[in-house]
């Protein structure tokens, strides 16, 4: 089998998650990766095997040998570097979020259509175990999803990633965070996102972005959302999601599920991994080689910032 040849963009703590994740993957090569502090690039590239480094994604793309790219830059950049590598003829995979404007989204959704090549978004909420247990049951019509209950918390009154280390740009409830939930409600919904409303807290006054952010979906089948974010939360942190159907109710804590009583769901046999990273690689690197659409296609997903879009126009015009 003729390896596939992956550039990876993003030496940060996010990148490091794919590079471990594609460790455990046969038939993937990272043959370059591309970070903005050269010292740091070279050390991760070391570590991982990779025997290119550099700090220019147009060297990567250079490359013939690179057949696909994975994104794990900053926001403000997947839309532009995601145009860029389908230009040069790679498939490519983003990471969350697609883009910080719906006319950038469309924009790679558009040339995409346009290549024909595979283009993925990294919403990995659609691959980790414990939500895709319960999709299998959803999608088998043994549940019907009444009401999915959010908290996305972190402790980030300063510019860092999730490692604690300084970072060179600002992260955002709305365009981020709320992009996984905003597609998975949907996703597991079944149906369209009908109706939504936003409410943001204070800006902070140096970071420029709103620190708590509440958001209520509706979807085309009656189930809704709510969902409740801040950056201001002085205790456990991540993402947890209850889901509330007509027969039961679960809590999944990214990889892991539990049930309304929180007793542990067994989740072990929903996928070859208990990674939800390494799930998301295995889906794009299968659908290069079998020429298919993926979960989590930038087709998929658009529908998603499109309700982003919306909200964002909701929260301007109540400033």
């Amino acid at each position: 089998m003729e390896p596939i040849r992956v550039a990876l963009a993003g030496a940060g703590a996010f990148g490091v998650k794919h590079l471990e994740g594609i460790r455990n993957i046969d038939g993937v090569e990272v043959v370059s990766l591309v970070g903005r502090e050269p010292d740091k690039t070279r050390e991760v590239a070391q570590r991982f095997g990779v025997g290119h480094a550099t700090t220019d994604l147009d060297a990567a793309l250079a490359m013939k040998e690179v057949d696909a790219v994975i994104l794990c830059t900053p926001t403000q950049m997947h839309a532009s570097q995601a145009l860029a590598c389908l230009r040069a003829g790679k498939h490519v995979q983003v990471e969350i979020p697609l883009a910080d404007r719906l006319a950038d989204a469309e924009a790679v959704s558009a040339l995409q259509r346009a290549t024909g090549l595979v283009a993925m978004c990294g919403h990995t909420r659609r691959f980790n175990p414990s939500h895709q247990y319960l999709q299998r049951r959803f999608a088998a019509g043994e549940l019907s999803l009444q009401q999915m209950d959010v908290q996305t918390y972190f402790f980030r009154r300063t510019n860092t990633n999730a490692l604690g280390q300084p970072r060179s740009w600002t992260d955002h409830l709305l365009w981020h965070h709320a992009a996984h939930t905003v597609d998975l409600f949907a996703w597991q919904a079944g149906g369209e996102i009908v109706d939504a409303h936003a409410m943001q807290g204070p800006i902070h006054p140096v970071l420029g972005i709103a620190m708590d952010m509440s958001i209520q979906l509706k979807a085309s089948t009656g189930a809704i959302c709510t969902l409740s974010l801040s950056f201001n939360n002085d205790g456990p942190i991540g993402t947890f999601f209850r889901y509330i159907c007509d027969r039961g109710t679960w809590i999944a804590r990214y990889d892991d599920l539990f049930d309304g009583k929180e007793q542990p769901v067994d989740v072990s046999r929903v996928d070859v991994s208990m990674n939800g990273i390494e799930l998301q690689d295995r889906e794009f690197f299968a659908a290069i080689r079998e020429g298919r659409e993926p979960n989590a296609s930038v087709a998929q997903v658009l529908s998603c910032y499109r309700t982003l879009d919306r909200l964002e126009r909701q929260l301007a015009a109540q400033a």
